[in-house]
């Protein structure tokens, strides 16, 4: 009954999309975070700021007329599409209209336990980090099943993924990285073909990056960031305070005259240091940051090793959801108010600015539970490799081990551990957590005794 198929499928998929969109709705408009007003300005003011993507800058401003409705439903929606492409791709029904509400299920589960919801509700690129590794996962290990529309559906998404944000573009890049490796090592297990398409689409990505920011900027350029961020981590480890009493005053940098006065707090530094606006913030310091930040990186090395482990590992563990969703983001909604003075009063009006959200409830239930899923990880690839279930599920684990070791490096290490750049991946782990279980919850249930036609029939 192909109809029917259909209408199940159709109905599986908006219901699937309305669960991860409760939060927004419950809040009766998208949730904002400190950093949401720094991409809707971008296209108003003209200019490129740090880790603040041209690109989802320019989805803002398209969607900001229907109070950017529309983006969070086409996050929530391409959320659903990546899900029903891997239940597809590893055996769980050909299509939605075989077990609906496997998928209904798996969306509902993970929206009740996991970040993923008020990932999909909030103006932030924060959704697409893990919606991109899922999505280079199946081009790169699940192609040969996919259709051709379903490949070029999938470089798509990758390419908007990582032109959201320059972390998001560098995990991708270690996780194409690792599969030309595996790519010489084993052609048999991922295809030439498969790489190729990786590096085209996060091609296309960085073509995305450089023709969002001359839209905004009327010139060619990348997504600032870098080695201010780098500047910003070393500052909090004490390492440029170090490096500056060693160098100064001979150096002759302008950091030289204030090293005293240097905060050891990269946010402080960044957002709220008047030694850092009064030396002209990233136009006025952005080549002295990058020499100062090389030249500690040479000279420290033992002391930056030492730093980024434990960076690296306080952002594996720092996962709790919420982070930065506040009653009062001064920025962000005179940004609203400022250049999209019409919705200003359905802002006013949400529960977030009006009484708040609280996230310490959720937090007791979402972070123990998400420390439980990247620990079972490994032990589903030991469980894969044992043949107690299936390869691909053992795939998807390691691939999301890579991604959450990648995201803690290029976050914690090079920037600044925050519960927000863990929270907007673990839901991956928990994601491959429920589907192998699914698999071994099936195996168990084939392996018990069945009773013969003789104890089933009326006598």
């Amino acid at each position: 009954m192909p109809s029917t198929d259909r209408a199940l499928r159709a109905l599986a998929a908006l219901f699937s999309v309305a669960i991860l969109l409760v939060p927004a709705m419950w809040n009766r408009f998208p949730l904002l975070q400190w950093d949401t007003g720094g991409y809707l300005a971008r296209w108003y003011e003209g200019t490129l700021v740090i880790s603040r993507a041209a690109p989802y800058g320019l989805m803002l401003t398209v969607t900001s007329a229907l109070a950017f409705w529309p983006l969070l439903i086409v996050q929530a929606a391409l959320t659903v599409w990546i899900f029903a492409l891997i239940l597809r791709t590893h055996g769980f029904g050909q299509n939605l209209g075989d077990r609906p509400l496997l998928l209904v299920g798996i969306v509902t589960t993970l929206s009740v336990f996991t970040t993923l919801p008020w990932l999909t509700s909030i103006l932030l690129t924060d959704i697409f980090c893990g919606l991109g590794v899922l999505a280079l996962y199946m081009l790169l290990m699940r192609s040969e099943l996919l259709t051709r529309c379903e490949r070029i559906a999938l470089i798509a998404l990758i390419a908007v993924a990582a032109s959201t944000h320059n972390a998001t573009m560098a995990v991708l890049m270690a996780l194409v990285a690792a599969a030309a490796l595996i790519h010489c090592i084993d052609r048999a297990r991922l295809p030439r073909a498969a790489v190729l398409q990786g590096i085209a689409a996060l091609a296309l990505g960085a073509v995305m990056v450089l023709g969002g920011n001359y839209i905004v900027a009327k010139r060619v350029a990348w997504t600032p960031g870098g080695f201010a961020l780098s500047f910003g981590h070393m500052l909090q480890d004490g390492i440029i305070n170090k490096y500056l009493d060693a160098h100064c005053p001979q150096a002759h940098l302008k950091l030289c005259t204030v090293k005293d006065q240097l905060p050891r707090d990269a946010d402080v530094w960044f957002w709220g240091s008047k030694v850092f606006d009064g030396l002209g913030r990233f136009a006025g310091l952005d080549k002295e940051m990058e020499v100062v930040a090389l030249g500690a990186l040479r000279e420290y090395p033992g002391l930056q090793a030492e730093a980024a482990l434990a960076a690296t590992w306080h952002q594996l563990i720092d996962v709790r959801t919420g982070e930065g969703v506040l009653g009062w983001l001064f920025h962000t909604q005179g940004i609203i108010k400022r250049y999209t003075p019409d919705i200003a009063p359905a802002m006013n009006a949400a529960r977030q600015q009006t009484t708040g959200i609280s996230f310490a409830a959720i937090n007791e239930l979402h972070y123990p539970l998400a420390l439980i899923a990247m620990a079972l990880l490994p032990v589903f690839v030991l469980l894969a490799w044992r043949r107690k279930i299936p390869a691909d599920l053992g795939e998807l684990a390691t691939v999301c081990i890579l991604a959450l070791a990648a995201n803690a490096f290029v976050c914690g290490a090079l920037s600044n551990p925050h519960d927000r750049y863990g929270a907007r991946m673990v839901w991956l782990a928990a994601f491959a957590t429920g589907l192998a279980v699914v698999r071994l919850y099936e195996r168990y249930v084939a392996a018990l005794p069945q009773p013969e036609a003789r104890d089933i029939l009326p006598a």
